[in-house]
């Protein structure tokens, strides 16, 4: 028998997180309504619109011959930094993310934009970027902020409000599927567990949302963050979104780099801070501290 369809709670822009992480716990979404403002979302379509608008559409089912995905948004919107560092959501990555690693890492952005006559995605957990290897752990916390009003009609995202917890076999049927209808500025807020698809675009107009995601940061990330935004653009930004993107030692031994420099004309062994020009070391790994926390014996 299919469950009875649970819609997505709709949360206040500035409800706190000790009440959004419950409903994260259990239904594996909601929506926080109108979290940024007119003026903001405004100068993110400035930045980002020239972008969109030259980007071709999917070549396969899935990615979608009518919707197109628009990558690199660190490197290219000052505007869409403050969307991957807004404060409520980075505070659901330090409780949802934070007890399986040391740091998370900014795992995806891409601006998607389904436009008329795009079918429905297929219904999948974007863990499955990892294939179904991962057993146990919650990998990821995931965000689509709406830059347009986001509609049943215009391709809303389904989503299956607490099917995180299913096994992976277990596709939903129609009636278990909502949709995240909700007004432009509004971001849907969803675990990597949650079963979930682009919507039909049967409107005629295009549907815009920017994908956010983040992962465990020792867990490859989706989006190569080092490509995307290299050195000499990363060194520019400030030190915490750096370190989100991953110029940051995922833990004592995970992330550091040789120098391909001859031999004796530089450090053996640095973190990934080096590459932007702020490390003036010899050589070295993570922290004292997290040697601690890794094998309990600081110092050693």
């Amino acid at each position: 028998m299919p469950q009875i369809k649970t819609p997505i709670t709709t949360l206040a822009a500035d409800t706190k997180i000790d009440d959004i992480m419950p409903v994260i716990e259990r239904d594996g979404a909601l929506i926080l309504k109108d979290m940024v403002s007119p003026d903001a979302l405004a100068q993110v379509r400035k930045e980002l619109m020239p972008y969109i608008e030259a980007t071709a559409p999917g070549r396969d089912e899935f990615t979608g011959d009518h919707t197109t995905r628009t990558g690199a948004l660190v490197a290219r919107s000052p505007a869409c930094r403050d969307l991957v560092m807004n404060d409520t959501i980075l505070a659901g990555c330090d409780n949802f993310l934070k007890p399986n690693c040391a740091r998370y890492q900014l795992h995806l952005g891409q601006v998607i934009r389904i436009m008329p006559g795009q079918a429905k995605q297929a219904i999948h957990r974007d863990r499955w970027a990892w294939g179904k290897y991962l057993k146990g752990v919650e990998p990821q916390l995931n965000t689509i902020w709406a830059m347009t009003d986001f509609t049943k009609e215009n391709g809303a995202t389904q989503v299956v409000p607490g099917s995180a917890t299913w096994p992976d076999d277990r596709l939903p049927t129609d009636d278990e599927i909502t949709y995240a209808e909700m007004s432009a500025g509004s971001v849907l807020l969803y675990t990597g567990s949650v079963f979930h698809g682009g919507g039909a675009n049967v409107s005629d107009a295009d549907r815009i949302g920017i994908n956010i995601t983040y992962t465990l940061g020792w867990l490859r990330q989706e989006e190569n963050q080092y490509l995307a935004c290299p050195p000499q653009i990363a060194k520019t930004l400030d030190p915490k979104l750096q370190a989100l993107i991953g110029y940051a030692m995922g833990s004592y031994a995970l992330g550091y780099y040789s120098p391909p420099l001859p031999p004796g004309k530089g450090p053996e062994v640095v973190p990934p801070e080096f590459a932007l020009g702020k490390v003036d070391v010899e050589s070295q790994f993570g922290s004292e501290e997290l040697l601690e926390d890794l094998v309990g014996i600081a110092g050693e």
